[in-house]
């Protein structure tokens, strides 16, 4: 069983980004690829170090906590709201599974940490590239993006993302 891209955007994404005050096509397109070209690259991998629907590993959390959210109470607070009260104490990289909106504020926080610019959204080959320069390990980039950029835009059409302007 799976989740349709509308229904990840409409009771997940744009829920999430609201309680964070937010209000974006661009970050809503961008999560909706994500989570798309992630998919993508664990089916291709043999091996998946991601966690959850965007794919994000442990190191990677605990970097944002402690390397950046760390360093901002508010945002961290705002996030940890997000998580569960008693299972992100205990086991916090599953909350990245079973917890679509913590994973979703954690997986713009990928982005937010790096300064990401967003283009249009409708921009689909520019929401590509943030992916590939934000959120894809550098190991996995080997200097060529292109394929990374093919990957999220074939994954970003493959839900049925054509028209960008369906994201609402």
């Amino acid at each position: 069983m799976s989740l349709s891209s509308s229904s990840l955007n409409q009771f997940v994404i744009q829920h999430t980004l609201k309680a964070m005050g937010i209000c974006s096509k661009a970050i809503e397109n961008l999560l909706l690829g994500t989570a798309a070209a992630q998919e993508n690259l664990m089916l291709q991998s043999e091996i998946s170090t991601g966690i959850g629907v965007y794919g994000i590993s442990k190191e990677t959390h605990c970097r944002l906590w402690d390397d950046y959210l760390a360093l901002d109470p508010d945002l961290a607070s705002e996030v940890r709201g997000l998580a569960s009260q008693h299972e992100f104490l205990k086991h916090p990289h599953i909350e990245l599974a079973t917890n679509l909106a913590y994973a979703t504020a954690i997986a713009w926080m990928v982005y937010k940490r790096g300064g990401v610019i967003l283009p249009h959204p409708d921009d689909v080959e520019g929401l590509a590239l943030c992916w590939a320069e934000h959120f894809v390990k550098k190991s996995d980039a080997n200097d060529e993006k292109q394929p990374l950029i093919d990957t999220f835009v074939n994954s970003y059409r493959k839900m049925g993302r054509n028209d960008p302007s369906l994201a609402a």
